[in-house]
């Protein structure tokens, strides 16, 4: 007779397979689908959804993974079986009406999204967006009675595993107080030694393509899995053996959509990374949670693509690609411009030090907006609010405002906190990496990057969900998160 863990493995191998159709079908949707079929997308998506739904909510689940329990397992398949088992918490506590009404209201939602932020009018969204809050406000309460937590921790537990606003509400209160005035010394002290003016465009998009395809392959993207388009907003989507990245273009700037892709890029180098065989298709298998995803797409854009080691290399690249020279195409020109600080509007192309500005913003914003102490109709005006007074500047339009985002729209509520938690992260496993690496920064700068990408392949990547995101750090930095090691890193690169 088949063992019980034996059937689990292969029915999460079944609803993993759904999930990357999921993923692709998202993708396609966000890079070339008509807009005309939208409404038959969205039936795709309720399908397959209530077929992933299906499969982990079945009424015998739960004694499966009570029989599997008793079972002589090792490490990972003990590892694998308390993932199955927060899945089925998660997927079983919905009835699959409102797993179908939810995805339809999320794929909607995002169409009229595009149109809204191309008006700069949130009013057009107003109404898709009331009715997509309803739904995920009544998942978040369904979950939240499933795992004993509050509202938003029951939505940030699906991005987060383990995640709890009552962990991360005192370190972006310490962020909150400690960014404003760092922030003023820094433009102090920039003010003194400006960074040189950027060289002027326009910056033909195919050249921009070319550019981000060549850095992709030298971070060591494979693109006999994975490929790179152009969306709305960038993302990383697919899976680990059909990794799907996006970027966006500006002729007027090229940093934007280099910096996108690198951090796409790190993305994929972790899906890339993750164990395959046997684990491919199983909950151990996958990324740690979105905190240890964004700290490796960080770590390639901020850590690495912002350093003068990297400068140094890509420069020749940079020139090349836009087959031009002079004193502005410099490494060092580029290296003084990429830290360069700078209050500005759109999240995706903050410095380093007013990142965590942007997502503590919409962290706030989120959380009263799901707890119910605020109406979607206040949202423009306090989303300009916090700008002013984290950032002392307020978006002109909702284009630049609360429409600039996808998340909500598409109905990832409880994703923010994980953007700066994950910068936090990279900058303390890029200091384990430096210190455990003889080296590594002479290595980045002739483009060797191979040193360090094995390092977290062995640290990070192929541990996949082996481990929870505390355990994970310990093992591979020697300490739980520390919000000290991003401190320091921040005034070692700005106020040096």
């Amino acid at each position: 007779m088949t063992s019980a863990y034996a059937q689990l493995e292969a029915r999460f191998h079944k609803a993993s397979v759904i999930g990357d159709s999921l993923s692709i079908l998202h993708w396609d949707m966000a890079t070339m689908m008509p807009d005309g079929s939208a409404e038959s997308r969205a039936e795709q998506f309720a399908v397959l959804r209530g077929l992933h739904h299906q499969i982990l909510a079945a009424p015998d689940l739960p004694d499966l993974l009570d029989a599997a329990g008793t079972e002589p397992l090792d490490a990972w398949e003990r590892a694998n079986l308390a993932e199955m088992r927060r899945d089925w918490i998660h997927t079983a506590a919905l009835p699959a009406d409102l797993v179908e009404a939810v995805t339809r209201a999320e794929a909607a939602c995002e169409m009229v999204w595009r149109e809204a932020r191309a008006a700069a009018d949130f009013a057009q969204v107003l109404p898709s967006l009331k009715a997509l809050l309803a739904l995920v406000r009544e998942v978040g309460a369904v979950k939240a009675e499933r795992l004993g937590v509050g509202l938003y921790d029951a939505l940030l537990d699906q991005y987060e595993p383990g995640g709890r606003a009552a962990a991360i509400d005192p370190v972006f209160d310490h962020l909150e107080g400690f960014l404003p005035g760092f922030l003023a010394e820094v433009l102090e002290a920039q003010s003194y030694n400006p960074p040189p003016a950027p060289p002027p465009g326009p910056f033909p998009v195919e050249c921009q393509r070319t550019l981000g395809l060549d850095m992709m392959t030298r971070l060591g993207f494979d693109f006999n899995r994975g490929r790179l388009d152009v969306s709305h907003h960038p993302f990383c989507g697919g899976h680990a053996d059909d990794t799907r990245i996006t970027t966006r273009y500006d002729e007027t700037d090229f940093v934007s959509a280099l910096m996108g892709v690198i951090h796409e890029t790190g993305h994929a180098l972790y899906e890339f990374g993750l164990p395959g065989g046997r684990w491919r298709h199983q909950p151990v298998g996958r990324a740690r949670g979105m905190v240890m995803h964004e700290s490796q797409s960080l770590l390639f854009e901020m850590q690495v693509a912002r350093s003068r080691a990297f400068a140094t290399f890509a420069a020749p690249a940079i020139r090349a690609a836009f087959d031009s020279d002079g004193p502005a195409w410099d490494a060092e020109a580029l290296y003084r411009r990429g830290i360069k600080v700078e209050p500005g509007f759109i999240r995706v192309d903050a410095d380093e030090v007013t990142y965590p500005a942007h997502v503590i913003i919409r962290y706030r914003l989120e959380r009263a907006l799901i707890e119910g102490r605020m109406e979607l109709e206040d949202l423009p005006a306090a989303w300009n609010e916090g700008y002013g007074r984290l950032l002392g500047i307020t978006p002109p339009n909702d284009r630049l405002g609360c429409l600039q985002d996808i998340h909500w729209y598409s109905g990832s509520w409880g994703y923010f906190p994980t953007y700066t938690l994950g910068a936090m992260t990279a900058a303390q496993v890029f200091d384990a990496a430096r210190r455990a690496i003889p080296g590594m920064t002479d290595a980045l700068s002739r483009g060797e990057v191979r040193p360090l990408l094995d390092w977290l392949r062995a640290e990070i990547h192929g541990k996949a969900s082996s481990l929870s995101t505390t355990d994970l750090m310990v093992a591979a930095t020697g300490r739980p998160l520390d919000p000290a090691v991003f401190a320091a890193h921040l005034r070692g690169r700005y106020l040096p």
